[in-house]
């Protein structure tokens, strides 16, 4: 075995937000990666137009610097929980792991569920406690929190004795002590040099590739992106693909690439340890490995933890179908999640009795969110269900749901009104302290059934001053019904235009969604009842024109201001019998039967078969 003095290989890890990328555009400003004239972009590795938005990473990143004779090959990981699929196969192409941890927040979820998947593969960590320089910074209490949770995840001895680097990415300068307010990045550099261990593996053997991403390129198709395991990989040299479901294929490279800052240049050969991108295997899996003919040795690939939350993808079958999208057939939708799931490995895509409709699971929300506004932003138009939890049976038969810990930071006015929602959707206090700051931090397990459709509400009971980050806590048995939804829908009698006059004889009923000049049709959904019933109102209706006048009748009619709901709060507003409509233009909220008296019928029959079966009605 030898040992590969020039490169070293890491990972950033961390809870979001806490500096990841800042961290990461700084030691490719200060390496020299750009010209001293270049313009260059704020988080330049959060690439993707989502990534800019919404100032999170969802895809991991490849990138590398040049700093004394060696090669960091660094990859930047999402920082939120319902990526995690994206971090745990990452952590198969690394040495070691940077964890970033913020200097006010200190370990937060993420943090965790980041630094068990690490310990668990035996990467050497180095912490990087970051923002030292903002406001209530506490880095040696950090740095306190930081060993309890190695201990609390198991490391063992030589993770714990774990070195420490003090930083502020924004500012760019790191250094061993916390009192230090100026410099560069160089001490960090420093430490991964002397701490992060070398590639080991055998130089001489036969070749070795484990492929880890997926990237593609409009010219030469799909690229697998993964890490030489062993021996030497070349262009134009027939290997065996090893694939997952056991079967075996001759292949060649066409292309070899190697990272070079944010680029990626060619190359004709990589050798073990080496992070490299390759082109020429059309049909190319994650987890698939790539061996000599003469030794064909898959590699096992690490398990991703399975999804928990799943949703219903249907063709739109609304009065405005096909107006606004390009790809609107059940061919082209399922081709488009099918290609997702390549790329994706904590999603699922499975058929249905129904040739328009797919079933889609994902690690949360947030996850299959961003592949709805991805897909709508691709010219595809369909419609959704009602997030669902994933339930499981035990041995025993007892059904299981999935948990949350939910990790919530409250100023204390607003402690008991979080607590008293929580606890009616069966959340259990785990922990609960009050910060210098005066804030209250709160630690409750609750089902994820129970947190759909909350975060919305949490913000409106907080005033915006809350904070709520959430973590999968593994299954437990089934908790019984949440009523998570006391409020009905305001549902459109007639297709039309919606006017200022019927817009005005409805605010009083609830909450409104649109304003008025908006084309909406019969079983739409324009706003939200103040009573826990479904109302349906004319908002199209005109004010009819007469000789006569009357006093006050012809003041200007003043309505209050509709509520414009994201993509995340339509879903999260979904009751079971009603779906999103999504365009490349709008976003509908509508019933699953649009005809009342149709819906009225359904709504009888479903509880004249609940008295028949002396069943209650549920409310899930």
């Amino acid at each position: 075995m030898s040992t590969r003095k020039d490169i070293k290989n890491i990972a950033i890890i961390a809870h979001v937000d806490h500096g990841k990328t800042t961290l990461v555009d700084e030691m490719l400003h200060q390496s020299g990666i750009f010209r001293d004239n270049e313009a260059v972009q704020e988080r330049v590795m959060d690439s993707n137009d989502l990534e800019k938005e919404r100032g999170i990473t969802i895809l991991s990143k490849n990138t590398s610097i040049h700093y004394k004779d060696t090669k960091i090959n660094i990859v930047d990981t999402p920082g939120h929980a319902d990526f995690g699929g994206e971090v745990e196969r990452i952590l198969t192409m690394v040495d070691g792991v940077i964890l970033v941890v913020d200097a006010f927040e200190g370990c937060m979820p993420q943090t965790r569920f980041v630094l068990k998947k690490a310990l668990g593969l035996k990467k050497t960590p180095l912490v990087v406690v970051n923002k030292i320089d903002r406001d209530g910074a506490r880095p040696q209490e950090v740095i306190d929190e930081v060993l309890d949770l190695f201990i609390e995840l198991g490391a063992d001895d030589d993770q714990i004795d774990f070195p420490v680097v003090f930083a502020s990415a924004k500012d760019g300068y790191s250094s061993l002590d916390p009192n230090v307010r100026e410099g560069d990045m160089r001490p960090l550099l420093d430490a991964i040099l002397k701490y992060i261990p070398s590639p080991t593996g055998d130089p001489n053997g036969p070749a070795q590739i484990l492929f880890s991403s997926l990237e593609y390129d409009d010219y030469v198709g799909r690229i697998g992106v993964g890490r030489v395991e062993r021996g030497t990989i070349k262009v134009n040299t027939p290997y065996v693909l090893c694939r997952q479901d056991g079967t075996q294929e001759n292949v060649k490279f066409s292309k070899i690439y190697q990272f070079e800052g944010l680029k990626r240049v060619d190359c004709d050969d990589a050798e073990f340890g080496d992070i490299v991108c390759v082109a020429g295997i059309a049909d190319l899996n994650i987890g698939e490995t790539a061996c000599d003919p003469n030794c064909i040795e898959p590699l096992p690939f690490v398990k991703i933890d399975e999804p928990t939350i799943s949703m219903n993808f249907m063709v739109n079958d609304s009065p405005f179908a096909g107006k606004e999208g390009k790809y609107v057939t059940s061919r082209n939708l399922r081709d488009r999640l099918f290609k997702e799931v390549e790329t994706n490995v904590s999603m699922r895509v499975e058929e249905t009795d129904s040739m328009d409709t797919f079933k889609v699971s994902g690690r949360g929300e947030l996850h299959l969110s961003i592949l709805i506004e991805t897909m709508r932003r691709e010219n595809y138009e369909f419609q959704v269900s009602r997030p669902q939890v994933i339930l499981k049976k035990d041995e025993n038969g007892r059904t299981l749901e999935p948990m949350e810990l939910a990790i919530i930071e409250v100023p204390e006015e607003y402690v008991g009104n979080v607590m008293q929602k929580l606890c009616s959707r069966k959340g259990e206090i785990e922990n609960m302290d009050t910060r210098s700051t005066g804030m209250t931090h709160l630690e409750i397990k609750i089902p994820s059934r129970g947190l759909i459709g909350y975060r919305s509400e949490f913000l409106t009971d907080t005033n915006g001053n809350g904070i709520m980050n959430q973590l999968f806590a593994g299954y437990e048995e089934f908790k019984g019904d949440i009523e998570t939804r006391d409020r009905g829908s305001i549902v459109v009698h007639e297709t039309g235009t919606t006017t200022g006059y019927g817009l005005w004889n409805t605010q009083d009923r609830g909450r409104l969604f649109v304003g008025p000049g908006v084309e909406v049709y019969e079983g739409m959904i324009v706003g939200e009842c103040a009573k826990d019933e479904d109302i349906v109102c004319n908002v199209c209706k005109k004010k009819h024109v007469t000789n006569t006048r009357a006093s006050g009748s012809d003041e200007a009619l003043k309505l209050v201001p509709p509520t414009t709901l994201s993509l995340e709060q339509s879903m999260e507003f979904l009751a079971d019998d009603e779906l999103l409509e999504v365009t490349p233009k709008s976003i509908r909220l509508r019933k699953t039967i649009l005809d009342k008296s149709l819906r009225l019928k359904a709504e009888s029959r479903k509880k004249l078969g609940c008295d028949k079966a002396a069943k209650p009605r549920q409310v899930k």
